[in-house]
């Protein structure tokens, strides 16, 4: 039998379906992780090492800075490079006046634009639409109040009028148009235009900072040494036990905080310990992790972030101690601590299965208090003694899963 030549796909075909923003998103967000490799350029070394089969190459680190903040538990960004670095290599952080990347500069900067060349922006073209939406209810409710009124006066006199006659024409959504009175009440006034336009002549400062979660901000300081933590009083870098007593103390109550002590802040379930070994744990397996409480679970997994695809797991992360009577000495107050019910389960599943999202519930082992040892809990060493398992949750579809 002969083979049927398949037709190739044409030169555009990749540009019709987006494929020039893809590849601008491939070269922008090319690097998964804050540090990069760069080749060395010394040919005797390169020489050199390759006879023992390493690949020579320069390690590069960016060296962010941020400041701890104990009240809001994040860790703020305030230089833009720092920013867009940590977004752009590996999507960490938040903006706090966008949705995910910091855009707040950007994006007033073209309303601003806009303005200046007398274009109205999307907001105002809502504003303008709405405006003549409720007029054409208005006209439309008035023409056939009159031509209700003229078909009662006829009825009177006992006679009666076909539509035609009545000389009330109703206005429908296809043929009606807007007044000029409309069009000036939609359109914004030429004085505050030119107000705007004023006030974009003025140089515009960036409001926005970045904020990483403590346990984004641990993960970039320990495991990546890529940023430094400033103390939020003296401004001042903060080592490695300080960073660590310090974000385990912001989840203490602030009665506890005044006078911490060795029993309530170094804990095994603490909060911060649990969400980082959750954080670290899948970051580690190359999955992008960021927060899921738009869909009511605790995170979110990306296979590469959210600029190319959308999130394909989502988490529910559950404690677990591993001896119960540590339960009753915990000053923490711990999510997902008691058991679910099917009604929330099935809830949660439901919501996520609509938006094509795999709901995983994974369970965190709390290590037990009595075989840790002071000096682990001191010190990311404890970390070894977590586990972590997961379990996959599916709706079951009988018309879809017959097979």
């Amino acid at each position: 039998m002969a083979a049927v030549p398949q037709s190739k796909p044409s030169a555009d075909s990749s540009q019709k379906k987006g494929g020039r923003k893809r590849n601008e998103n491939n070269r922008i967000y090319a690097n998964p992780l804050p540090i990069t490799f760069s080749r060395t350029e010394n040919r005797f070394t390169v020489t050199a090492l390759s006879i023992f089969g390493v690949s020579p190459a320069q390690v590069l680190n960016p060296r962010c800075e941020g400041t701890f903040d104990p009240t809001t538990r994040s860790v703020w960004i305030t230089n833009p490079k720092d920013s867009m670095t940590l977004w752009r290599r590996g999507f960490f952080g938040k903006g706090n006046l966008s949705r995910s990347e910091p855009s707040w500069l950007a994006r007033q900067s073209h309303i601003r634009a806009t303005t200046a060349g007398r274009h109205i922006t999307s907001e105002e073209v809502t504003a303008k639409r709405r405006a003549e939406r409720k007029q054409f209810k208005l006209d439309r409710a008035q023409a056939i109040a009159a031509a209700a009124a003229e078909a009662e006066a006829a009825f009177a006199e006992g006679r009666i009028i076909s539509a035609d006659e009545t000389g009330v024409l109703i206005p429908s959504a296809a043929t009606w148009k807007p007044s000029d009175l409309t069009r000036s009440i939609a359109s914004p006034a030429s004085e505050s235009l030119q107000e705007v336009t004023d006030l974009s002549l003025e140089p515009l400062e960036d409001m926005e900072h970045m904020q990483l979660t403590l346990a984004e901000a641990f993960f970039l300081t320990w495991a990546l040494d890529c940023l430094t933590i400033c103390h939020p009083e003296t401004l001042e870098p903060m080592t490695l036990r300080e960073i660590w007593v310090a974000f385990q103390t912001a989840y203490l109550s602030p009665l506890l905080q005044a006078s911490p002590s060795q029993a309530h802040g170094l804990r095994p379930d603490n909060p911060f310990l649990i969400n980082y070994v959750f954080f670290h744990h899948y970051r580690s397996l190359g999955w992008v992790v960021k927060n899921g409480v738009k869909f009511s679970v605790d995170y979110l997994l990306y296979k590469r972030g959210p600029v190319f695809h959308h999130a394909e797991f989502a988490m529910v992360l559950i404690p677990v101690y591993e001896d119960p009577d540590d339960v009753k000495s915990s000053p923490f107050a711990i999510s997902n601590l008691e058991p679910f019910t099917w009604q929330w389960l099935s809830t949660i599943n439901r919501v996520n299965s609509q938006v094509q999202k795999t709901l995983v519930l994974s369970y965190v082992t709390i290590p037990a208090l009595s075989r840790l040892s002071v000096g682990e809990l001191s010190s990311p060493a404890c970390f070894k003694r977590y586990t972590i398992r997961e379990i996959i949750l599916r709706r079951f579809v009988p018309a879809r899963m017959r097979d």
